[in-house]
Order: C-alpha cells, then sequence, then structure tokens
C-alpha cells in the first residue's frame, strides 16, 4: 500500500468573526435584491452577523470593479462581493459588459490579495435571470457568498 503524504488545502464555511461587503448593481435591481438576500442569508447561516455585511450600491454592473477596490481601500473587509444581474438583449452589449467585468473583478482580487468574488448572474433571458435569482436554478448571490 502506498503511503504518499498528500497536503490538502481546503477553506471552512465559517463567517464568524468575518466581514464582508457585497457591492450591487442597481441596474435590474429586482433580481439583485434577490441576489443580496441569499448572500446575506448565506453568510449568516454560517456564522457570520449581519452588522459585519456592509452594502454599497453602484448603477451598473459596469461600475462593480471600481467599487469593490473602494470598499477594500477602507481596508476593513475580510473579502468583497460583488453582485449584479446582466440580461443579453438585442446588441452586444451585454457580452462586452461582462467580460470587461469579469477580467476586472478578478484583478481587482489578484491586486489587492482581497477575495472579490464575482457573484453576476450572465443571461440570454429574462427567464433565465429569474431562475437563477431564486427559483428552480439556486440563488446566484448565495454562491457567491458560499
Amino acid at each position: 500500500m502506498d503511503k504518499t503524504v498528500v497536503n490538502v488545502y481546503e477553506g471552512k464555511l465559517s463567517a464568524e468573526g468575518l466581514k464582508f461587503a457585497i457591492v450591487c448593481s442597481r441596474f435590474n435591481e429586482f433580481f439583485v435584491s434577490k441576489l443580496l438576500s441569499g448572500a446575506i442569508d448565506t453568510i449568516v447561516r454560517h456564522g457570520g452577523r449581519p452588522e459585519d455585511i456592509s452594502v454599497a450600491w453602484v448603477p451598473g454592473s459596469f461600475e462593480l470593479p471600481f467599487a469593490c477596490r473602494k470598499m477594500i481601500q477602507k481596508g476593513s473587509f475580510d473579502a468583497v462581493i460583488a453582485i449584479g444581474v446582466v440580461i443579453q438583449g438585442a446588441t452586444t452589449h451585454a457580452a462586452q459588459i461582462n467580460g470587461q467585468v469579469s477580467k476586472s473583478i478578478a484583478q481587482v482580487g489578484l491586486e489587492t490579495g482581497v477575495p472579490t468574488i464575482y457573484g453576476l448572474v450572465t443571461t440570454e433571458n429574462i427567464e433565465q435571470a429569474i431562475e437563477r435569482s431564486g427559483t428552480k436554478a439556486g440563488n446566484r448571490g448565495a454562491d457567491a457568498a458560499l
């Protein structure tokens, strides 16, 4: 029998004692508010305290990376979660927003060393947004908080 030593690195699902910033897009707020509720619920269910969660709102998903960086610069958050909903329309605007925002959110996390979580829902239509905002496909805000 091989007795190879393996180092396994795993996180633990405990938010106890941690401070979170959640940055939300006002565009498609109907869906975003459901994602925000899912994120807050998940943090609290895993030992976080509501008073250790700060929420900031920005006009649209494009502004999320900037606001995430600003929240991190405050220096008091253990993680930042970006939440937004981008629904594809008749133009390529959504694809351009999605690509830039995902890269920029990752860049904020890499440059600051603070986990910056991409919690956007990017869909082709309203039905998919409904499914990912707390119905049959789960809640992307809750997933991002995990």
